[in-house]
């Protein structure tokens, strides 16, 4: 059942600020265009130009920890809604003109922490903290894109 796309956010730098967008390019070496972490280094493995996280994992994360955060805290490039995000290295995922493949899970680090005191764990089951990727396919996407796992 396909998805949709509810949240895009980038970091420039490392610890940097999240900022939100209705719609950015996704490129082969950028990752999320102006992201820091979605540039290829050389030397450096592509596994993390992108990270997903479904708005589903998030609530149930929220719900366990009994306080709002805002989903960007996570510090997840992109949200996804109606969806189950696979949990397989290799699935991938169309999203609008976009192609990605999942390379592993997004485990929450102690910063998390420092956001909400227990969202570490409340993070870590189910693969709750997200997905982590490399892009297949670049292209631009934008709030209300649909999300389809590809076979």
């Amino acid at each position: 059942m396909p998805g949709r796309l509810i949240g895009i956010a980038r970091k420039d730098r490392p610890l940097g600020p999240m900022e939100t967008l209705d719609h950015v390019m996704v490129g082969l070496d950028t990752g999320v265009h102006g992201d820091h972490r979605g540039a290829l280094r050389p030397g450096k493995s592509n596994r993390r130009q992108i990270t997903i996280m479904a708005a589903e994992d998030w609530t149930a994360a929220l719900a366990e920890l009994g306080q709002p955060v805002s989903w960007e805290q996570r510090r997840a490039n992109l949200l996804s809604e109606g969806i189950v995000l696979p949990r397989e290295e290799g699935a991938r995922l169309r999203i609008g003109a976009v192609l990605i493949e999942i390379t592993g899970e997004c485990d929450p680090c102690r910063r998390m922490d420092g956001v909400a005191d227990g969202l570490r764990i409340a993070l870590t089951p189910e693969w709750r903290g997200g997905r982590i990727a490399r892009v297949i396919e670049g292209g631009e996407i934008a709030l209300g894109d649909v999300i389809e796992v590809e076979s």
